[in-house]
């Protein structure tokens, strides 16, 4: 183990050495394994997850072929008390972003206070102004969000950001969990993990609670993909089958009577909640992009009328901006009145002249991410840049310096990963799933940990190189 990862804070084991209480079942059972059994159960892992097809596509490459996702075999462990501490501050942080949501497309309470500059959403393309005024089924923005955490130390969880436009990822967390169960019954029988597998049964009553007056007891409930080749079919299709949905590609409905109509083998049926997992932009060719073949002409009217749900909102994307986020702190105070459970990552927003300079006299040691970036593209973390790299970072943010934020590299908790030589550490960040609904907040006990299997590595994207691993809530 190097001095650096020695410096991070390893949730399996103290500084002494000794075992955390969240892994001490978990590390008994470990040590009456037979190494070569371990190693062929590593190596079944994978042929679960190719026959199941748990695969993802990474745009832009040459060879893009579908991948599989990298899965660890050791789970990551919270204990009960810590989740109860967690939840707390993830609720929080979910009723702010929707109260955001709707002041932002209503009087703008945030903005006449001061406390956002109005700059942040005028030239954002993620603001919708067709969403000016509307108010979603039972006020509802952020149908599922999930919040991305690091941990940086016993009780230290910090948000990395927010995903209220489509977070994906829920389908690796049920599949790393059957796969865990399927390899290690008996381990379950020994220590007691909270259940995760009801997830879409809890998605489909929060969707339907969701949908608009007048759809009756059991509003029929469709996901909207955007096709076979998009790198998150497969969850698409996952949860689809999951709730008993329908999945439905924009050639599949229509407007017909004022009405979302799906086509069936007996004719056309109203669809009264869609899951869209198309962006903004794909969503309506008479509202947004005219030339998009993945949405449904005339939808955006049929919701403004009341006659469907959308999950998650138009225009909810203001919310995955990194320069919103910086507000965050703000945010929560305004919305809730409360100082915030769950603090941010420090952040310089480079569109302000002194944290630019900041930034430019400091590149080798930070983290700078787009505003609008993801997966882990268009970024630089510094300590492992070169030179050139760092150099080309510089000229592109004296160029934009509004497309740009900077925080410090944290020092990133680390589980134990399997290997050939036994276990080692890796970093890995958390992204609980929270679904809302105008009975209140749902946050799935876990939820998905992803790993950089690469030692030393802090990126976590499976498009980068990460994986991931099971994440248990022990149930205490």
């Amino acid at each position: 183990m190097t001095a650096s990862e020695q410096a991070n804070f390893n949730e399996m084991y103290a500084p002494d050495g000794s075992v955390r209480d969240a892994y001490r079942g978990y590390n008994e059972w470990f040590g009456q394994q037979n190494a070569s059994w371990l190693k062929r159960k590593d190596f079944e892992a994978e042929g679960f997850f190719r026959r199941t097809g748990i695969t993802f596509n990474v745009y832009g490459e040459d060879d893009a072929e579908e991948r599989l996702i990298p899965f660890d075999m050791v789970p990551r462990i919270i204990t009960g008390a810590e989740w109860r501490r967690l939840s707390k501050g993830i609720e929080q942080r979910v009723r702010a972003l929707n109260a955001f949501m709707h002041d932002l497309y209503h009087r703008q309470e945030i903005i006449r206070s001061g406390r956002l500059p109005e700059r942040l959403f005028r030239n954002n393309t993620a603001w919708l102004p067709q969403m000016v005024g509307f108010t979603p089924p039972g006020g509802v923005y952020t149908h599922i969000t999930g919040i991305d955490l690091v941990r940086t130390g016993p009780d230290d969880f910090l948000v990395l950001e927010d995903n209220a436009r489509t977070p994906s990822g829920v389908s690796y967390m049920l599949e790393n969990r059957e796969t865990m169960m399927a390899m290690f019954p008996e381990l379950f029988s020994k220590v007691k993990v909270r259940e995760v597998s009801d997830y879409p049964r809890r998605l489909a009553k929060s969707l339907a609670a969701c949908a608009p007056p007048g759809a009756g007891a059991n509003p029929n409930i469709a996901v909207l993909t955007p096709g076979i080749y998009n790198s998150a079919y497969y969850e698409h299709a996952f949860l689809a089958d999951q709730m008993g949905a329908e999945l439905v590609e924009g050639s599949d409905l229509r407007v017909v009577d004022g009405k979302v109509q799906m086509r069936t083998t007996t004719g056309f049926t109203q669809v009264d909640v869609l899951y869209r997992r198309v962006d903004d932009e794909y969503l309506d060719p008479l509202t947004f992009n005219p030339s998009s073949m993945l949405g449904v002409p005339g939808i955006m009217d049929v919701y403004r009328a009341g006659g469907i749900t959308i999950a998650n909102a138009p225009g909810t994307g203001v919310a995955d901006d990194k320069a919103i986020y910086s507000f965050m702190p703000e945010i929560v105070q305004f919305y809730t009145g409360e100082r915030p459970l769950l603090p941010n990552v420090d952040t310089w927003r480079c569109s302000d002249p002194d944290s630019l300079k900041y930034v430019l006299d400091n590149l080798a040691e930070l983290v700078v991410k787009e505003v609008h970036g993801s997966g882990g593209y268009g970024m630089l973390i510094g300590p492992t840049s070169s030179k050139k790299e760092i150099e080309t970072f510089r000229a592109k943010l004296k160029d934009d310096p509004d497309n740009y934020i900077a925080q410090p590299t944290l020092s990133l908790s680390s589980c134990p990963i399997y290997t050939k030589q036994g276990l080692a550490p890796r970093h890995v960040d958390l992204r609980p799933f929270v679904l809302c609904s105008p009975q209140g907040v749902d946050i799935t006990p876990g939820g998905l940990t992803r790993v950089a299997l690469k030692k030393g590595s802090l990126v976590v994207n499976s498009s980068q190189g990460g994986g991931t691993k099971d994440s248990w809530v022990l149930d205490d």
